[in-house]
């Protein structure tokens, strides 16, 4: 009878260490499979090199990843275009790459500065003057900016580059008092009062309000820049600068684009 009490104890025994240590080994899978999700759901800090007419947007798309990733930052630096690709050339550091039109981010790909680029938006330009119009400025080839203090873009950034266009279509000599390095540089000259006009993007024109007032300019519609975006070459967080670049190109990336007066990406 002792004999068969001792093996009924040791029995017992055998039994509960094989089942702690069952539920050892699944405390441990859970452990491993949480920390593996906990991995997945990281997304860490993504370096942007953004377009400056970008400056609203993008904070505006990111959010949706904020929210969905705890751990994720942006750190960004909005810049005129040509800049941005000088400053990658010049050995920056950055995760994605954001310009405001096809030849720049070229510039960039000739330089294997940056992965194949897509379009992710557009944009066309237009004349903005203060609120009020003091400057009386009723359009670009009426006569009316004679005399007037008119900002434009550098013709190396995109902006510029739309604006040499734009003369050409509309066969005349623009007299600007400044040529600017960013788009927003030009909204801010006209919307301080420094400048009777400027040519800024429309999306930069709906930005500021009721601190400008817009007049369309004659053959705008038909010269559109093509918004590019492309990963970095090395890029320090090239999974996240992907995750970010996904969601831009995304329904809901576009719609809130759309929302900032952007156009569609044109291929």
């Amino acid at each position: 009878m002792k004999n068969l009490k001792k093996a009924s104890a040791l029995a017992f025994a055998l039994s509960a260490s094989l089942m702690l240590a069952a539920c050892g080994g699944d405390s441990s899978d859970e452990a491993t499979d949480a920390a593996t999700d906990g991995a997945s759901e990281s997304l860490g800090t993504i370096n942007v090199f953004a377009a400056a007419s970008l400056v609203d947007v993008l904070p505006e798309i990111d959010q949706q990843l904020t929210d969905e990733y705890p751990d994720a930052e942006f750190t960004y630096n909005f810049d005129g275009s040509s800049g941005l690709v000088d400053q990658l050339a010049g050995g920056a550091r950055a995760d994605l790459l954001l310009t405001a039109n096809a030849k720049t981010m070229t510039d960039a790909e000739d330089q294997d500065l940056v992965e194949p680029s897509q379009s992710f938006t557009s944009n066309t330009l237009v004349m903005v003057v203060p609120s009020g119009n003091p400057g009386e400025v009723t359009g670009l080839d009426d006569g009316s900016l004679d005399g007037k203090k008119l900002v434009v873009c550098a013709e190396e950034v995109p902006c510029g580059a739309a604006t040499v266009e734009l003369e050409e279509v509309n066969d005349l000599e623009l007299s600007p008092v400044s040529e600017e390095q960013s788009v927003t540089d030009v909204l801010g000259k006209v919307t301080s009062g420094e400048a009777d006009a400027g040519l800024v993007y429309v999306t930069d024109a709906t930005s500021a309000g009721d601190a400008v007032e817009t007049i369309e300019v004659p053959g705008a519609d038909d010269i559109i820049n093509d918004y590019r975006i492309a990963i970095v070459k090395d890029a320090e967080n090239a999974e996240g600068a992907q995750t970010f670049l996904d969601l831009i190109l995304s329904d809901d990336g576009q719609s809130v684009l759309e929302s900032f007066g952007f156009g569609a990406p044109l291929s």
